[in-house]
C-alpha cells in the first residue's frame, strides 16, 4: 500500500504541476501534499483526496464524494477531504481546477483564521446539530465557514438521507450571524432551487 501512495504522489506532483512546487510528508498513516507550507491535499490508501472547500461544492454534489476517513478508538473520522475518482483523473483539467479551488481556500483561511469559536456559539446550532456536524468533520467555526453551508449540508446529507431545508437554512444563518428566520426570502428561495437540483450523476 506504501508504494501505491508513492506511485499516486508522483502522479500528483506531475499531474498538478501548475499549482507550483508539490511536496509530501508522513501524516497520521498518509501523507500530506503541500504547496509551501499549505496542505491541499492528502493521499491515503493509494487515493488522492483534495480538501473540500466552498468553490468545489457544485462538483460534490453531483458525484456523490468518497470522504477521507480514519479510525480513531473504534470509531469512524470523517476528514473534509474528498476522492479523486477515476473519471476525475481522467479530466486533466477539471482535476487541476478543483485543486487550485482547494490550495487558494487553504490558503485564504491561514490568512485570515478566524476565532476557533465552538459552533454552539452560533446561531441556530443546537447541540444536536453541533453533534452531527463534528461527526461529519465540522468542528469549529473556521471549518464551517471555509466549507460553506451548502458543503456542510451535503456531507451532513450523506449519513442523514432525510435532512431537510431548514437544516441548510440554519447553516446559511449560521455563518452570516443571523436566526435561520431571518435569513432573506431570496437567499432561502436559491437555497431551495439548489436541494431541488441534486442529482447525483450515475457511475461515480
Amino acid at each position: 500500500m506504501k508504494n501505491l501512495s508513492y506511485a499516486r504522489i508522483y502522479k500528483s506532483q506531475e499531474y498538478l504541476a501548475s499549482l507550483g512546487a508539490i511536496r509530501y510528508r508522513s501524516l497520521f498513516g498518509s501523507y500530506s501534499l503541500t504547496v509551501g507550507e499549505t496542505v491541499f491535499a492528502m493521499v491515503a490508501d493509494g487515493e488522492l483526496y483534495l480538501r473540500a472547500c466552498e468553490q468545489s461544492v457544485q462538483y460534490c454534489a453531483k458525484h456523490s464524494p468518497v470522504w477521507l476517513t480514519f479510525m480513531k478508538r473504534g470509531r469512524p473520522v470523517i476528514l473534509n477531504y474528498y476522492q479523486v475518482n477515476d473519471a476525475l483523473w481522467r479530466n486533466p483539467q477539471q482535476l487541476v481546477s478543483l485543486s487550485r479551488y482547494s490550495l487558494d481556500a487553504a490558503v485564504k483561511e491561514k490568512q485570515t483564521r478566524v476565532a476557533q469559536h465552538r459552533l454552539r456559539e452560533l446561531p441556530n446550532i443546537t447541540f444536536h446539530l453541533e453533534t452531527l456536524l463534528s461527526e461529519a468533520g465540522i468542528k469549529d467555526e473556521g471549518t464551517l465557514r471555509t466549507l460553506g453551508a451548502q458543503m456542510c449540508w451535503l456531507k451532513l446529507l450523506q449519513s442523514n438521507p432525510s435532512l431537510t431545508v431548514k437544516i441548510l437554512y440554519a447553516l446559511e444563518g449560521a455563518i452570516i450571524g443571523v436566526h435561520e428566520a431571518a435569513l432573506p426570502a431570496i437567499r432561502r428561495q436559491e437555497l431551495v432551487e439548489w436541494v431541488s437540483a441534486l442529482t447525483p450523476e450515475p457511475g461515480y
